[in-house]
């Protein structure tokens, strides 16, 4: 039974030294997609630290279980697990394991419920606000544009998406900063960000006391901006979607010196103003392939014993 304990152990370890390790790090801002990638490892790993520690309690806690597991396996790899050893905290383990998996997908449920029903409310309200006109058709145009006085520009997900911008955004915007806008949200759309900030949500909303889901939520609502403006950056430069955020922000109060909700978009402007090299490619797949490791490491963790009593 130190199999199951080691692997809680090293859930453990990812879910406190990663964060720290990514805070201190100045790459993530430089390579907002190579830092998308990392976290999810991250958090993939932790999770699965957990699904297998939980597998492994249960089948020390419970015949069934171990018939289910190691069915067909040879005595001396269910041997190798030291399964008769677990005692009552095998049972303890695997119950609160499993309750905590219970959880999330339930929290996972209810994001995705919220989510839907937020949709249908705004879908109903752009259709108020702008109706089809007598004898109009709905069409395939994804660009809304709806009467406002303050200027804004957001993607509306779904299975007809939207891309909604406001008349006062249109004053405001010159031609290239409203390309730039528009190509911002578009690169949220095609890299499906709202699932990334979904999911996150769902976990740290699901356990608010661990601080790697909080981490983890925080970082996908930065880094996926980021990703965006350097998916703007790339067709219309640095200085356009630059001028752009300051044009669509000015007015919100975020560059004073109180904090806001958007209290980002200051250090969003800076950093497309004042841009960092790149890391080199090589680095960028050294980081790539580490990340990749982190949900790897559990799943070697848990065969190691097996796959030494095989010999």
């Amino acid at each position: 039974m130190m199999v199951p304990a080691a692997l809680l152990l090293l859930g453990a370890l990812a879910a406190v030294v990663a964060p720290r390790l990514l805070a201190r790090a100045d790459w993530p801002d430089r390579e907002p997609v190579v830092a998308l990638w990392v976290w999810q490892c991250v958090v993939a790993g932790v999770l699965v630290c957990c699904a297998l520690s939980m597998t492994l309690s249960a089948s020390a806690a419970s015949v069934v279980v171990r018939g289910r597991v190691f069915g067909g396996a040879p005595a001396a790899v269910v041997d190798a697990y030291a399964i008769s050893a677990g005692g009552p905290w095998a049972a303890v383990t695997a119950v609160t394991l499993a309750c905590g998996a219970l959880w999330t997908a339930a929290m996972l449920a209810r994001e995705i419920s919220r989510t839907r029903l937020r949709r249908r409310r705004d879908r109903s309200e752009l259709l108020l606000r702008s109706p089809l006109l007598p004898g109009e058709e709905p069409g395939p145009d994804r660009l809304v544009v709806l009467e406002g006085e303050r200027p804004d520009a957001w993607w509306l997900p779904g299975t007809a998406p939207r891309l909604v911008i406001t008349t006062a955004a249109l004053r405001r915007l010159e031609g290239r900063q409203l390309d730039a806008v528009l190509a911002h949200e578009q690169g949220h759309a095609r890299a499906r960000h709202d699932w990334l900030l979904h999911c996150s949500a769902a976990l740290a909303n699901g356990f608010p006391q661990v601080p790697v889901f909080a981490a983890f939520r925080d970082e996908m609502h930065r880094l996926v901006e980021l990703a965006a403006d350097d998916v703007a950056s790339r067709r219309f430069g640095r200085l356009t979607i630059a001028l752009a955020l300051v044009e669509l922000n000015e007015d919100r109060g975020v560059f004073g010196p109180c904090p806001t909700p958007g209290g980002h978009v200051p250090q969003r402007v800076d950093r497309l103003l004042i841009p960092r090299n790149r890391l080199t490619a090589a680095r960028r797949l050294r980081l790539t392939a580490a990340a990749a490791l982190v949900p790897v490491v559990p799943i070697l963790v848990a065969f190691a014993p097996g796959l030494r009593a095989l010999g």
